[in-house]
């Protein structure tokens, strides 16, 4: 009976010692429609599911490549609104360090400080501040973007180094800018829940002394439910090394990615209900 009770005890702090950092969105299904996330052509050789947490509450989801230290794409719901920030730090993952109950974004000297972390176990996995200091024609760029989030807390959580990739400075500032603030505010007009997948193809380029992949493309893709039963779907990618758009259908930009990921399996990104064309 004794050893059955510390068995127990065992699991239960076992379980307290899980991150959310696990084998699939199970814990935050709500960022995608119908709870389908794209399937696995685009997971990497080292991937992390994180569900986005900041204030104890889940803000966006994130498939993150740990070798090549940038996501492969973030899902969120699109809610621009308003809320100002200003002087944001940069967060880190603590659930990509290892063992340790830490489930929220955190700022890296705070790991240090406070939780007795070394600078080499949190770069381990994952991209720190130090990594984007000094870049030369690119720019930290945000796959879910500030913009396309209301209230503060909610545009703060964007500022984690898990949902940034190392983005061309004039694409990011110029046309992906017009995209995520123009093209999403026209397109996405009449839709009730709008449901967005943004990512980053890797590429074979290393900055930051090897350590961050540079991105060959920037992609997203958008699905949402129009009044109560009409679907609509688009998409836009971009070369990571050129200030240009091209707007696609869902199908068009699926077709894209398949090719950039081999070809031989076909990149699925959004739930069958999700018009392709």
């Amino acid at each position: 009976m004794l050893g059955l009770l510390l068995l127990q005890v065992l699991a239960s702090c076992l379980w307290l010692g899980h991150s959310e950092v696990v084998k699939s969105f199970a814990t935050c299904p709500q960022f995608f429609y119908a709870g389908t996330p794209p399937n696995d052509v685009l997971k990497p050789n080292n991937p992390a599911w994180i569900c986005q947490r900041f204030r104890n509450l889940h803000r966006y989801a994130t498939l993150y490549d740990r070798d090549r230290r940038i996501p492969v794409y973030s899902a969120y719901k699109y809610k621009p609104g308003s809320g100002k920030t200003t002087d944001m730090p940069w967060f880190v993952e603590p659930q990509l360090i290892g063992k340790n109950n830490l489930k929220e974004m955190e700022r890296e000297s705070v790991l240090m400080d406070q939780h007795k972390f070394t600078s080499d176990q949190i770069k381990e996995s994952q991209a720190v501040p130090a990594d984007y200091k000094g870049l030369k024609g690119l720019d930290l760029g945000h796959l879910n973007p500030t913009g396309h989030q209301d209230g503060v807390e909610n545009k703060t959580a964007t500022f984690s180094l898990t949902n940034i990739v190392p983005q061309d400075k004039s694409l990011k500032k110029g046309q992906w800018s017009v995209y995520e603030s123009k093209t999403m505010s026209k397109i996405s007009q009449g839709c009730n829940t709008t449901y967005v997948i943004t990512g980053a193809v890797p590429g074979n380029i290393n900055i930051a002394e090897g350590r961050i992949n540079r991105p060959s493309h920037i992609w997203s893709a958008t699905c949402c439910l129009v009044g109560k039963k009409t679907m609509k779907a688009w998409g836009a990618i971009a070369e990571n090394s050129k200030n240009k758009v091209e707007n696609l259908s869902l199908g068009e930009l699926e077709e894209r990615l398949t090719k950039l990921y081999g070809g031989k399996k076909k990149v699925s990104l959004f739930n069958k209900a999700c018009p392709r064309q």
